[in-house]
C-alpha cells in the first residue's frame, strides 16, 4: 500500500471514530430502511439461507447485519442441530475458530498499550525457545529428490511478523511441503494441554520462510498467545476475559463450554461435514482442559462478536468501556505488508487485499472479486464463520455456519448481496 492509500485507510478509521453518536453503542435493532438498508434485498439472503438448509446444503446458519450502531437483520436459518433437528437460534454457539485470531491480536495490542512489549521486539525475549529456530530450506539430494536443510535466520522474528503473519511458521496441515511434512509428523497438536507444551514443541521444528520475507499463514497467533501469558502471568482465558471478552459483554465466548446448561445450544455440522482438514476433525467444546489456542480455538455467539466488531468500528470503545485506543486500531488496521514481503504457499486475503495486526485490509475499491471498501476489514473460521466491517459505511455484518465445505462458497455471495441492500451511496 502506497503512502496515500494508507493515510486514507487511516483517517476513514479516525473519521468513523470521531463522528460516532453515542447510540452507536447499544446495538439495538431498527428497521433497514432506517439506516439505509432495503429490507426486500435483507429477505432474500435470509429466504436463501433458509431454502438452503431445507435442502440440506448447510445444516443451519445465524446472519447479523448492523450499520450505524444499529442491528438491520439478526435471522436464524435451519437446524442447530442436525440429529436432533433442533431449529437454529440466534443464541447458537459455535466454533469459530480463526476468528479468534482477532481476539488474541487485540489481547496483545491491549499490552501494548501497557507498555509490557512492542511489535517490534523479537518473539525471544518473551519465549527464549525461538532464539536457536531454524528455516528449512528445501535443495535436491544426490538422488533427485529433495532434502532440507537447516540454516539461521537472517534476523528473528518479531511481534509484528506473528501479528501479520510473517513469521516464518507455517500450519501442517494445508499445502505440501518437507517442512510441513515434519509439522505433520511431529505430533506437533497431540494431547495439547497448554500453551507452553505448544510453544515447546513448535520451536523445535523448522521455519517454512525467512522472517519477513512472506505471508504464510500459520500457527502465529497461537505462539502471541503464550506471549500474552508470559507477560501477564494469566492463561490466555483468563487475561481476554478480563480485558476483553467482560467489558464487551461477550458471556458465551471461551475456549470451551463448561455449564452444562449451554450444551443445547452448541451448533452441530452435518454428519459428512466435520473435518476442517484432510486429518482435522471439529473439536468438542464440552471437553474441558483443551488447549486454548489463541489462533483458532473459541467459541461464541453472533451477538457476542457482533459487539467485538462494533467495538472495532468505534474505534476501541463500546458502551463506555475502552479495550484500545483509537491510534492503536488505526495503526492495527493498517495494510502492514509492504511490496517486498511474497504471498507463501496460499494467500487468503485474496486479491486486493493486504493484512493488518489481526485482520485481511482491503487496498483497493477493485481487484478483489467481491464488493466492498477501501479499509475494510475482514476474517473468517475454518468451520464457515466469518465477519466483515466496513468503516467507510460504518456497517459490519457477521455470519455464523457449521459447514467447513461451504465456508467459501458463501462469502461472496453473500457478500454481493448485503451491498446490494444499499439504497443510496
Amino acid at each position: 500500500m502506497n503512502r496515500t492509500l494508507a493515510l486514507l485507510v487511516t483517517l476513514s478509521w479516525l473519521a468513523v471514530v470521531a463522528g460516532a453518536p453515542v447510540s452507536a453503542q447499544t446495538l439495538s435493532s431498527v428497521k433497514p430502511e432506517q439506516v439505509g438498508l432495503s429490507s426486500e434485498q435483507l429477505g432474500r439472503i435470509v429466504a436463501m439461507l433458509r431454502a438452503d438448509a431445507e435442502k440440506g446444503q448447510i445444516p443451519g446458519a445465524v446472519l447479523l447485519v448492523a450499520r450505524h450502531g444499529k442491528i438491520a437483520a439478526f435471522e436464524a436459518a435451519g437446524v442447530l442441530d442436525p440429529a436432533a433437528k433442533t431449529p437454529m437460534t440466534k443464541d447458537a454457539i459455535f466454533r469459530i475458530y480463526s476468528m479468534s485470531k482477532p481476539i488474541t491480536s487485540v489481547a496483545v495490542m491491549a499490552l501494548v498499550e501497557d507498555g509490557k512489549l512492542t511489535p517490534g521486539d523479537p518473539v525471544a525475549k518473551y519465549l527464549p525457545q525461538f532464539a536457536e529456530v531454524k528455516v528449512g530450506v528445501e535443495k535436491p539430494g544426490a538422488d533427485g529428490k529433495p532434502t532440507l536443510e537447516l540454516v539461521s535466520p537472517r534476523r528473528p522474528i518479531t511481534v509484528q511478523d506473528l501479528l501479520r503473519h510473517t513469521s516464518g511458521l507455517t500450519y501442517g496441515v494445508f499445502g505440501a511441503s518437507l517442512v510441513k511434512a515434519q509439522y505433520r509428523e511431529s505430533g506437533l497438536l497431540s494431547d495439547l494441554r497448554s500453551n507452553a507444551d505448544f510453544v515447546d514443541r513448535l520451536a523445535r521444528l523448522p521455519l517454512a520462510y525467512q522472517p519477513g520475507t512472506t505471508w504464510e499463514y500459520s500457527h502465529s497467533t497461537d505462539v502471541l498467545g503464550r506471549i500474552v501469558e508470559v507477560i501477564s502471568g494469566k492463561s490466555l482465558y483468563e487475561f481476554e476475559k478480563t480485558r476483553i471478552l467482560d467489558p464487551l459483554g461477550m458471556k458465551d465466548t471461551a475456549f470451551d463450554v463448561t455449564d452444562k446448561s449451554k450444551y443445547a445450544r452448541i451448533a452441530e455440522a452435518l454428519p459428512n461435514d466435520r473435518m476442517i482438514a484432510a486429518d482435522t476433525e471439529f473439536f468438542d467444546p464440552r471437553a474441558t482442559q483443551r488447549w486454548q489456542s489463541g489462533g483458532g480455538g473459541m467459541v461464541g455467539t453472533a451477538i457476542d462478536y457482533a459487539r467485538f466488531c462494533q467495538m472495532l468500528l468505534n474505534g476501541g470503545t463500546l458502551d463506555g468501556r475502552r479495550i484500545l485506543g483509537p491510534k492503536t486500531l488505526a495503526y492495527m488496521t493498517s495494510d502492514h505488508l509492504d511490496p517486498s514481503i511474497a504471498p507463501g504457499s496460499a494467500y487468503l486475503p485474496g486479491p486486493g487485499f493486504g493484512f493488518g495486526l489481526g485482520f485481511a485490509v482491503r487496498r483497493d475499491a477493485g481487484v478483489a472479486t467481491v464488493q466492498g471498501s477501501v479499509g475494510e476489514l475482514n476474517w473468517g473460521g475454518a468451520a464457515g464463520t466469518f465477519f466483515w466491517i466496513d468503516p467507510k459505511e460504518d456497517m459490519f455484518v457477521v455470519y455464523m455456519m457449521q459447514s467447513p465445505k461451504q465456508r467459501l462458497y458463501y462469502r461472496p455471495i453473500l457478500k454481493n448481496m448485503i451491498y446490494a441492500a444499499f439504497m443510496k451511496r
